[in-house]
């Protein structure tokens, strides 16, 4: 439990605490057992980005990410893709600033607040680590840094590392396999200059799990996967559904003291992501769409029957650019910060078919697409998008009575301009819209004591709706009817405005932090995914206004006889305030409670150190959440507890206290959905508000929460 000190509500992990964890999980994973983060995970290494993160009820897509300066998730669909970001022995800190994310922060879809990741420094001194993990579910994981210490007079310090992690689905057949690469190099002179650079490279490939509705959950529990066989004729062999993402990401942190009081920070840096995700559907050579023409007859090898296997391979390529700038003004009481960020963002994506070989063995990355009468791939969906951000922010902060009284006020101006294109048949070929939206804030923080601080803040927040999906046209390879139409009129974002009134206190005896706070959203969404002719399609539901209040609280002790005891809790009220429209009535939704918003959720965490033997111990208790919009169906309370135990040699000739570390996740092996994949308006017949009935659409779908897990980490410094 850091001491934070601003005027608004913050939790963080420091690199102790890191240290004592699997060196297998992610930023996600880390920040688990603060107030209000609800982490649903699909795997118990924590190697894979087959999870979610919500905090205080807002689901991942409406939080904001910081690595390192720069922006790390994926702008359209707001992913974090945290597995990717950097290896956790290179992790110092991480912070959560719920509800309230720095306005100065290369973000503009931050409604829930904000993750910010910093990497360690590179070492003073030529050195490195090196760390060895194997456990259950064949997982072994190498890990090997080297620091180049003070580079000759220059005063350059850097640090590289490289890591490679393979493990067997937990459940199901098939695997994991990541391999990761950091750098990092620091230069720091006069007066508060420096130079930082940081890059990373993720290669991730995995067989991916299976989504069961409630019923499937009911009727087979885990034992509900994808096939190990294939006959032939099924769509739901497990190599058909895979998945592999490269990621590369770069910035370039520059501080630098232009005058007396007077400094300028400008943070450039470079985003990359080519993916490709894999599902299975059969398609019918003569009864095939390309948008909404009619594709057939279908290029088949000859042999292949009429109705035949395909595998879905959805390609796409995102390239983004940004910079962010803040000049800051020190004089006397006043801080005063001119902010400018621009983000440029390239996105390509079409999705394809192949034939498998009679052995189940297709092409991936949409090689040697099925192709259509005419001689073209069918694709799906041919989508090229750009979209550019400009951002100004002024802040300005005031210091009374001693600096115990410090009042601040900003605004920021966020402007975007999509643009799309769509070459399939029928659809829209150019789309597109411009938005501005104003985002005011104001804070006000007072230090009772030098131990005792309260705080209030107003804040506003906005983002657009999440995936490419709100920007084409979209048709059903087997009908050829439009799925999902582009909004016409312009994408109205999500807007939230937020109060929240603290308490902190850090004393000799105990440390607690209280929050209160009340959020009131319009055009509220809710990114959902499903399964479309193979392909994996993600979409954003609107949930109209909502009002979500709450309380939030964490309290610590220090250190007694090497124990140090942590606890955090929330409570949350989040209910929908209007009723939505389905099957052309309006469903009967206000009042109602929202989804995946716990009305409890807590933790209880214990660590021990002495210096050689060290140890932790967090238990979490997440309350039932709502998977539809009329609160017909839920995923189920769950608890959950993880533990880990250590030992530290002294040194031994050049290796630097070597030590072996024990993690076991989920103690106890709880049998549970840990959040939802897929969201539905209502999973039972309903009347709507004029007394029609409204039918259930598809089933909510879930992840299902990982097995328990060992895991066995030799490591050493040198």
């Amino acid at each position: 439990m850091p001491a934070q000190h601003e005027p608004f509500s913050k939790s963080g992990v420091t690199r102790d605490y890191i240290a004592a964890q699997s060196p297998t999980t992610n930023a996600l994973n880390l920040v688990r057992n603060t107030p209000g983060v609800v982490v649903a995970s699909a795997d118990p290494t924590g190697a894979t980005d087959r999870m979610s993160v919500s905090i205080r009820g807002m689901n991942q897509n409406e939080i904001g990410y910081e690595l390192e300066g720069m922006n790390p998730s994926d702008v359209l669909y707001y992913s974090p893709t945290s597995a990717g970001w950097a290896d956790t022995e290179n992790v110092g800190s991480i912070t959560i600033t719920p509800g309230s994310p720095d306005l100065m922060a290369p973000t503009y879809s931050a409604v829930g607040g904000m993750i910010s990741e910093k990497l360690r420094d590179p070492a003073h001194k030529m050195g490195g680590l090196v760390d060895l993990t194997y456990g259950g579910n064949n997982l072994r994981r190498e890990f090997g840094r080297f620091d180049t210490g003070e580079i000759g007079h220059s005063g350059v310090r850097s640090f590289v590392s490289f890591s490679d992690t393979h493990a067997s689905n937990w459940r199901g057949p098939g695997n994991l396999h990541r391999w990761h690469v950091d750098f990092k190099a620091a230069k720091d002179w006069g007066n508060g200059n420096s130079v930082t650079a940081f890059m990373s490279y993720n290669d991730v490939q995995e067989d991916l799990y299976t989504y069961p509705t409630m019923a499937q959950w009911n009727a087979s529990g885990w034992d509900y996967n994808y096939t190990r066989n294939y006959t032939g004729t099924n769509s739901n062999y497990y190599k058909f559904h895979q998945y592999e993402w490269k990621h590369a990401r770069a910035s370039v942190q520059m501080k630098f003291n232009l005058a007396k009081d007077l400094n300028l920070s400008v943070t450039p840096y470079v985003f990359d992501v080519d993916g490709t995700l894999n599902g299975a559907t059969t398609l019918n050579q003569n009864d095939s769409y390309f948008g909404s023409r009619s594709a057939s007859p279908l290029q088949f090898p000859a042999g292949t029957a009429a109705q035949s296997v395909a595998q879905s391979d959805d390609t796409f390529t995102e390239s983004t650019f940004g910079i962010n700038s803040v000049l800051d003004w020190k004089r006397g009481h006043n801080d005063l910060k001119f902010g400018y960020w621009y983000s440029y963002v390239n996105y390509t994506e079409n999705p394809s078919y192949a034939l498998p070989t009679a052995a189940g063995n297709a092409n991936r990355w949409g090689d040697d697409p099925v192709l259509t009468a005419s001689g073209v791939p069918l694709y799906q969906w041919d989508a090229h998008l750009i979209q550019q951000t400009n951002a100004l922010s002024i802040m300005d902060s005031y210091s009374l009575l001693h600096d115990r009284l410090v009042i601040s006020a900003g605004f920021k101006e966020a402007m975007l301009n999509r643009t799309a294109t769509n070459l399939v048949p029928g659809a829209t070929y150019a789309t597109g819209f411009n938005d501005a939206q104003p985002l005011p804030r104001v804070a006000v923080s007072y230090q009772i004591t030098p131990r005792d601080q309260v705080y209030f803040n107003g804040t506003t927040a906005f983002r657009e709706a999440a995936a490419i999906t709100p920007s084409i046209d979209l048709f059903n390879a087997s009908t050829g009817k439009m799925t999902s139409q582009h909004s016409s009129g312009g994408i109205k974002p999500e807007y939230s405005i937020a109060e929240e009134l603290g308490y902190r206190h850090y004393g000799r005896y105990f440390n607690v932090a209280l929050a209160f706070f009340n959020y009131n959203f319009t055009n509220k969404q809710i990114s959902t995914s499903s399964l479309v002719n193979g392909t994996t399609i993600t979409t954003s539901l609107s949930a109209g206004g909502q009002t979500t209040r709450g309380v939030s609280a964490e309290f610590s002790l220090p250190r007694w006889h090497h124990f140090a005891p942590y606890l955090s809790g929330q409570y949350l009220h989040a209910t929908m305030d209007n009723n939505l429209p389905a099957g052309g009535t309006y469903l009967p939704t206000a009042g109602k409670t929202a989804v995946l918003s716990p009305e409890f959720s807590g933790s209880i965490g214990l660590s021990y150190d002495d210096g050689s033997i060290f140890g932790n111990f967090s238990f979490n208790y997440i309350g039932s959440e709502y998977s539809t919009f009329m609160n017909d169906e839920k995923i189920p309370s769950y608890e959950t507890a993880n533990l880990g135990l250590g030992y530290r040699f002294r040194d031994v000739a050049f290796l630097k206290r070597p030590q072996i570390q024990l993690n076991m996740t989920n103690l106890g092996n709880a049998h549970y959905l840990s959040g939802a994949w897929g969201l539905t308006t209502n999973a039972r017949n309903v009347l709507g508000t004029d007394g029609r009935t409204v039918v259930s659409g598809a089933a909510p779908t879930y992840i299902t929460g990982g097995n328990f897990t060992g895991m066995v980490t030799i490591s050493s410094g040198f």
